[in-house]
């Protein structure tokens, strides 16, 4: 059976691709940063909990353990992710930007995943068939930059997660390791103001979190295909 470990997965996309994982035979660890409402969620969906905190490496480690401990690791998927808004609730666009907002939106989006992903790497190697997924955005894109959406960090976060899907990929030829983009899916992060459901969105997400070994690597997609870096 397949082990699977998805973060941020207490609500929307990280949700439901947990639902249809379980769904699809896996087992699934359900890592939330509030344990409540993540065993809450767990519950509800048959899931395993595991605290996971993306940006704190005890945390991290003691995710690790746990997993470690009952049974190991084949996929992982890298959900968790914000966006930082101003206190009148705005996108912060590149006039407004300051350090301190981009440094929040990379703990999360980027050395966040970096975290995960570098301790979960034992546990991958072991696997017959491992497979990462890194949940990015169609705004990480630089072919398609400067298409409407004026925030700044949030892109700047999934661009940087999409080299870094690349890098992964080089350095653990055995691994599926590939970005996708959802689409733009009403959740909390944007406010629900998105156009697709939750449903609609974890498509793609669902889809390459089964890769088998002769699966693509290294690449970037949404539910229709590939997408232009």
């Amino acid at each position: 059976m397949t082990t699977t470990l998805i973060t941020g997965a207490n609500k929307g996309l990280g949700y439901e691709t947990a639902r249809r994982l379980i769904a699809a035979g896996h087992t699934v660890y359900l890592g939330a940063r509030n344990a409540e409402r993540g065993a809450t969620a767990a519950a509800e969906l048959g899931a395993r909990f595991v605290q996971l905190d993306v940006t704190n490496d005890a945390s991290v480690a003691s995710a690790v353990a746990v997993i470690d401990a009952e049974g190991g690791l084949d996929v992982l998927v890298n959900n968790a992710g914000i966006e930082v808004r101003s206190p009148e609730g705005g996108i912060i666009g590149a006039a407004e930007l300051t350090a301190d907002v981009l440094r929040e939106v990379f703990e999360t989006n980027v050395f966040g995943l970096v975290r995960v992903t570098h301790a979960f790497l034992p546990l991958l190697e072991r696997s017959a068939a491992p497979v990462v997924v890194n949940v990015s955005s169609g705004l990480a894109s630089l072919a398609r930059a400067g298409q409407g959406y004026p925030g700044a960090a949030y892109p700047a976060s999934k661009t940087a997660v999409n080299m870094l899907t690349v890098q992964f990929a080089n350095a653990f030829p055995l691994m599926r390791i590939n970005a996708v983009e959802p689409g733009y899916t009403a959740t909390d992060l944007n406010r629900h103001a998105g156009t697709q459901t939750v449903e609609q969105g974890a498509e793609i997400i669902v889809r390459m979190a089964q890769l088998g070994p002769d699966g693509p690597t290294g690449g970037y997609f949404d539910a229709a295909g590939r997408l232009p870096w």
